[in-house]
């Protein structure tokens, strides 16, 4: 499997271009600001064509190029549905204050959506690219947030967290629909249930494990798995 993470925009949030090898079909997982250019030399660099961008959750960190490379290559955008106002309004997701900040870097929107988006509601196994994708419905972060699990040609789980657990850390929960209860059972369910060797890939930093989160992770100390 070919995994190029690329970090983007000014949060530094992790885009991620997968692959079952070079030289074919790709998706994109959360092309954030300044998505694009980075996005554009790693599918040149390893001779890959997108076939879909997979959104783990509608903050503007993750979101902001989805419509643009996906209009561009004609593929869709799958995402949960109970983010999808945030594609065309973005500060809503925030509080008051980044909201004002959004507002006059992003324009006051309401900015457009792709033109193929595909609703998501969890449970669903995508086949895409010859690999599949298990969705996994994990809200706290925001209410539409996901994770998508998918192997290794050895078998490892490996899983697109978007926001719910970093290396060290977790989501936040204080933005507009965020939901600490929320979090705790998600993170119980799609993070401590799995095997130590799951690899995990957050929507910043670096990545880390199951294994190296359930012995390591302060946050998630009294989190039953």
């Amino acid at each position: 499997m070919l995994i190029a993470a690329l970090p983007t925009g000014p949060l530094a949030a992790n885009c991620y271009v997968a692959a079952p090898a070079p030289g074919g079909e790709c998706v994109i997982v959360d092309p954030g600001q300044e998505a694009a250019p980075q996005v554009a030399r790693a599918l040149t660099e390893h001779g890959l064509a997108p076939a879909a961008v997979l959104l783990t959750h509608g903050h503007f960190d993750h979101v902001w190029s989805a419509a643009e490379l996906a209009d561009r290559h004609g593929i869709p955008v799958y995402l949960h549905g109970s983010d999808r106002g945030l594609l065309t309004e973005p500060a809503a997701g925030v509080d008051a204050g980044f909201a004002a900040q959004l507002q006059m870097l992003l324009g006051p929107g309401p900015h457009p959506e792709p033109a193929q988006l595909v609703e998501l509601s969890g449970g669903e196994t995508l086949t895409l690219v010859g690999m599949e994708f298990t969705v996994e419905h994990t809200p706290g972060h925001t209410p539409g947030s996901v994770v998508y699990v998918t192997r290794t040609g050895d078998g490892v789980p490996v899983m697109f967290a978007g926001d719910l657990v970093f290396a060290g850390s977790v989501g936040r929960t204080d933005f507009p629909g965020g939901d600490g209860a929320a979090m705790t059972a998600s993170l119980a369910q799609a993070v401590l249930a799995r095997g130590d060797d799951t690899q995990v890939l957050p929507g910043h930093g670096p990545a880390t494990t199951v294994g190296r989160e359930r012995a390591t992770n302060p946050y998630l100390r009294g989190v039953a798995g």
